[in-house]
C-alpha cells in the first residue's frame, strides 16, 4: 500500500515539479524553495523504490 502510494507520487512528481538536473542547476546556488524540492524529489524517490 505504502510502495504504491509512493510510485503514484513519484509520477505526480514528475509530470508537475521542475527537473533541475536538467536545467544544470547548481547546488550552492540553489535557493531554499529550490533545495526543498530536491528535498521532497529524493523523499518520494527513495521510498517508492525496492
Amino acid at each position: 500500500m505504502k510502495k504504491s502510494f509512493f510510485k503514484l507520487l513519484a509520477k505526480l512528481n514528475k509530470a508537475l515539479l521542475p527537473s533541475y538536473t536538467k536545467r544544470r542547476l547548481d547546488i550552492s546556488k540553489a535557493s531554499k524553495v529550490q533545495l526543498a524540492i530536491i528535498g521532497w524529489r529524493a523523499y518520494v524517490t527513495l521510498n517508492s523504490l525496492d
